[in-house]
């Protein structure tokens, strides 16, 4: 508690990345002031001060107006009355904390981010970053009016997936293509089209479960499938598919084990195999390849993924894949195969309700065209360009940083080393990737204080915290944003004073 004759200290809000209310703030410096209701300034007085003044100016004056008002209610109802009076802020000093309050509730939690993590697929923070030409593309069918479902040569009815189908089936070699919301969604409409009521079989080894409560026994379950499990975890041969096949099969399933790796003692059964059998019973292979790579990743040191366009070339009958890890695009799911079974699949009910909408259709078909010209692909997709970086380039970037770092008040030690880091997190999680990273120890605070400061900044910084050291890899940044991990790390306080600001429209582009 406080005695009558302290003062008020100055408020700490930007250390509280949990966004404690602001009224909190100064309540326990004042919660035994007395009679102090007639001096809060009034909320005319308060928004005629220059900080909420200028804060109109940035947000709009209804935000600020309720602000204010809800900060002063919140303060006359916990500040008790007694005989005396306390020296409360001033009015600019009062308006002062509530424009820092205000800022950090208008903070959106959907906001750029600056990935320093070294994870390329990192989950929490949206997958593969958008090309250039698929923002674009987003940008123009959503400022106005789109020919979503209009052929605009008949002036009739026709179907969104046309917009991507015809380059879909000319990259893979399919015959016929269908975008969903995502793999998971893919997977689902699948088996409830081919196989409901009936039937399908999967290796034991094959079950997978993905981050976020996805298992396929359970998906299966809601599809109207029913699972026929084959084989061992480590050992499935296509004895066990063909001992498995009865009147109630419908169909044989492969699926890729995209984010664990079963080894020792192990024997899968090739797709070719499966494919062979589901011919000789006239049973549909769904072959569900995960991440799906249309680029060959092997020559950055990652180990070969799945190809729609083998997995096509094979005979899978459909074939699933994500948009937006390997392919480089927008979260979808993407579902490859025979005409007559993909027709069957987007005429299923739920293709409706795991439509994509066109911003989504117009980035897949963006990042599409992309790969019509392999040469440039390295160029001009971010994600393969990330994988393309040299290790001398990073190591260069690297060996900058540092010295510009080792300046920040806030920062003991800055250096560069050289590190590994993986492809994906939860999906590919033992692609291991060569890079380079800036090791930053901090000055007066823990290496955790410092990853929380940085990640809830003005500029959002994500890095890994490794051996007491918080670790910007610079595999997953941008050469564009250099000068905005040095602006954020420069303006730290080290003793945990941090301003409590929002990026500039320049700042969150480049981030």
């Amino acid at each position: 508690m406080c005695s009558r004759k302290e003062t008020l200290s100055p408020p700490k809000i930007a250390s509280d990345p949990n966004g404690v209310n602001g009224y909190q703030i100064i309540l326990g410096e004042i919660r035994t002031m007395s009679n102090v209701f007639r001096n809060i300034p009034s909320v005319n007085e308060l928004l005629d001060s220059p900080p909420l003044r200028t804060l109109v100016e940035r947000v709009n004056r209804n935000v600020v107006v309720s602000g204010v008002r809800d900060f002063l209610d919140n303060l006359r109802s916990e500040v008790p009355t007694s005989a005396s009076d306390i020296p409360l802020p001033t009015a600019r000093e009062l308006a002062e904390r509530i424009a820092q309050w205000i800022l950090y509730e208008e903070r959106p939690s959907l906001r750029p981010v600056i990935n320093a993590t070294g994870i390329l697929l990192h989950t929490g923070l949206g997958l593969a970053p958008l090309a250039p030409q698929a923002i674009d593309a987003m940008v123009s069918v959503s400022r106005d009016y789109a020919s979503v479902e209009m052929d605009l040569t008949t002036g009739r009815r026709s179907h969104r997936v046309e917009a991507v189908s015809r380059l879909l089936c000319k990259l893979t070699g399919s015959e016929s293509a269908a975008v969903v919301n995502n793999n998971a969604g893919a997977t689902l409409i699948t088996l409830a089209a081919l196989a409901a009521g009936k039937e399908v079989i999967v290796s034991r080894g094959q079950l997978v479960e993905i981050g976020g409560s996805y298992r396929l026994p359970e998906v299966m379950e809601v599809s109207g499938a029913r699972l026929r499990e084959v084989g061992t975890t480590n050992r499935t041969c296509i004895e066990d598919y063909r001992q498995a096949i009865g009147p109630e099969t419908a169909a044989l399933m492969r699926v890729h084990t995209s984010n664990y790796v079963v080894q020792g003692f192990t024997e899968e059964t090739p797709l070719a195999e499966i494919v062979a059998l589901g011919k000789k019973h006239q049973l549909p292979v769904i072959d569900d390849i995960g991440s799906g790579a249309l680029w060959d990743y092997s020559q950055y040191g990652v180990g070969p993924e799945p190809s729609p366009v083998a997995s096509i070339h094979t005979g899978a009958d459909v074939a699933l894949m994500s948009g937006d890890k390997l392919l480089g695009g927008p979260q979808c799911g993407i579902i490859l195969g025979r005409e007559e079974l993909i027709d069957r699949i987007t005429r299923h009910p739920l293709a409706r309700a795991l439509r994509v909408d066109k911003v989504t259709l117009a980035a897949l078909a963006a990042t599409l065209r992309i790969y019509q010209d392999p040469d440039q692909l390295e160029q001009r997709l971010p994600l393969v360009s990330l994988l393309a970086t040299p290790l001398a380039n990073l190591q260069n970037r690297a060996e900058r940083l540092a010295t510009q770092l080792q300046a920040a008040a806030a920062i003991e030690t800055a250096q560069a080393v050289q590190d590994s880091t993986f492809l994906g997190g939860g999906a590919l999680p033992a692609q291991k990737v060569d890079t380079w990273c800036v090791a930053l120890a901090p000055a007066r605070t823990s290496v955790d204080t410092l990853a929380t400061k940085l990640r809830s900044g003005p500029h959002a910084l994500c890095g890994r915290v490794q051996n007491d050291r918080l670790m910007l890899d610079l595999r997953t940044v941008f050469p564009r944003q250099d000068a905005d991990v040095v602006r954020a790390i420069l303006a730290l306080d080290p003793d945990g004073n941090d301003s409590l600001d929002t990026p500039t429209s320049h700042d969150q582009s480049d981030s």
